[in-house]
């Protein structure tokens, strides 16, 4: 009857160890798992919760985005870039050696040619206190919100130009809200 007890309490002991590792087990397996989430989110695919209304009506408020991580930026891309402590969404409007020029009605020229923006809402100036035409320094774009009255953005010398170095990429792939899911032209 003793062996009986003891051994049921020796069967019981051990359940309760294998419960623990699987326990542990499983919290460590989670652990590495958020760790690569948090990973993969941060340094591959980084995503971004637009904020504001200066990308309208290409990006709205809230909208969910995925930045493709790219050295290859050229005009007419929205990028998502470093500024003080925040991340911008602005789309590329001269790269380095352009000249940048905007009338009085917000119509854009680059290197002469008026630009073509069906995207854009809301032409003119907009907050703007540089001098143009304006040559887009080496090693850096110049970008411009799509709803010009509310953005602030290269034309202003709080933000300027885009360095190289403050540019995450290229924003890619919409995939909230879900009506709207889909790849950016």
């Amino acid at each position: 009857m003793e062996l009986d007890v003891a051994l049921q309490s020796i069967q019981a002991e051990h359940k309760r160890r294998e419960k623990k590792q699987h326990l542990f087990s499983a919290i460590g397996i989670l652990l590495v798992v958020a760790a690569i989430s948090v990973l993969i989110a941060t340094r591959l695919v980084p995503v971004l919760q637009v904020s504001g209304k200066s990308m309208e009506p290409a990006l709205e408020n809230g909208e969910l985005v995925v930045i493709k991580k790219t050295t290859k930026i050229k005009q007419g891309d929205i990028i998502g870039f470093y500024y003080q402590s925040k991340i911008l969404v602005k789309r590329v409007i001269g790269t380095a050696g352009d000249y940048i020029d905007i009338d009085e009605d917000g119509n854009v020229y680059v290197n002469g040619e008026k630009l073509d923006e069906p995207y854009a809402i809301k032409k003119d100036l907009g907050e703007c206190d540089i001098d143009f035409p304006y040559q887009v320094p080496e090693g850096k774009y110049f970008v411009m919100g799509d709803h010009r009255s509310v953005s602030v953005d290269s034309r202003s010398s709080a933000i300027g130009c885009v360095a190289e170095d403050q540019i995450i990429g290229k924003v890619a792939f919409r995939f909230w809200p879900l009506s709207k899911m889909g790849f950016l032209k």
